[in-house]
């Protein structure tokens, strides 16, 4: 199988931007695009192939037709036809709402749906931007439901300036929100059950507020406190750098000026690459070619052993799998 693109799937929202259809070279016509998702098994949310021969064709179709040897095996056995990843470029003009989401059993029990543990790569950042990530001290859920009623829960979350480069985890039950000025590139598990916990008060263009889940978050919030939020690291140029791997992914930072070969004998499982900057191009062992540039996402197939990724100038990746 070749190095796989698909259409990108843009989501109008009320906090959102103007800055991801530039970003991803599109000719589209429209306002406020919040989110792009880039690769998404989310049913009726399902990504369309846009390279090659399977272009038209969806993701799930794809996984039907070639089970392990798109996904890998042990991925296939444990997800089966779902793709497990959910890959989004997300453009804030303004902040998100406070949010969190549910881990695998209680997404299981009450939706029927695998839970969100995601992650957050800041690609670039308004001048004082920021995100929140967790309590900053520690929190009863009475108090907690206290804080969202009197306006005040934003007191009690650790808020951090953002800067490119920079990374946060967020496993399933973490409370955070997303400022005004952030564009990001998440990598989450394949579900789209988000609890609203607190949206600031505003209205849409109607006069109307958006619904919020306060209850469900109530048990769905995991209420330990950390000394810090953030995932540090050491940027490397021309080596992969490991940024977060959990049961769900794994995902290393590329910052190429020289051309890298990937191994994936060993590794069973697809491979996505995210291009968050620059532009290259990406041979397979199979000699197929494929070109890549900012804005754009690749999925490589686990039957996939080898890669080599060719920069012209400069070019920044994501590289993650399950």
């Amino acid at each position: 199988m070749y190095p796989l693109k698909f259409k990108p799937i843009l989501k109008q929202t009320i906090w959102g931007g103007d800055r991801i259809i530039p970003f991803k070279g599109l000719h589209e016509n429209l306002q406020n695009v919040g989110e792009s998702w880039e690769l998404s098994g989310v049913p009726d949310h399902e990504s369309e192939v846009a390279n090659g021969e399977f272009a038209g064709r969806t993701l799930r179709e794809l996984i039907n037709e070639f089970r392990e040897e798109l996904v890998g095996e042990s991925v296939y056995k444990r997800f089966s036809t779902t793709f497990p990843l959910l890959i989004k470029f997300i453009d804030a003009r303004q902040d998100l709402s406070i949010q969190v989401h549910p881990n695998d059993e209680l997404a299981k029990m009450r939706h029927n749906s695998l839970g969100k543990t995601e992650m957050w790569y800041v690609m670039d950042a308004a001048e004082g931007a920021k995100l929140r990530s967790g309590f900053a001290k520690k929190v009863t859920p009475r108090e907690y439901k206290d804080s969202v009623a009197n306006s005040t829960i934003t007191d009690l979350l650790c808020e951090y300036e953002i800067h490119p480069g920079d990374v946060f985890f967020l496993p399933a039950g973490r409370i955070h929100s997303i400022g005004a000025g952030a564009f990001i590139a998440e990598i989450q598990e394949t579900s789209d059950i988000t609890y609203r916990i607190f949206d600031f008060n505003r209205k849409d263009a109607n006069g109307n507020t958006r619904e919020l889940h306060t209850e469900l978050a109530k048990d769905a919030i995991d209420y330990e406190v950390q000394d810090d939020y953030r995932t540090h690291y050491t940027p490397v140029v021309n080596e992969p750098v490991e940024l977060v791997s959990c049961p769900y992914f794994t995902t290393s930072v590329y910052d190429l000026t020289d051309e890298i070969t990937c191994d994936y004998a060993e590794l069973d499982s697809f491979v996505v690459l995210i291009c968050m900057d620059g532009k290259a191009t990406i041979f397979d062992n199979d000699g197929h070619e494929e070109h890549i540039h900012a804005g754009e996402t690749v999925l490589l197939a686990a039957s996939t052993q080898e890669v080599r990724i060719v920069p012209d100038g400069s070019v920044k990746i994501l590289e993650t799998y399950v």
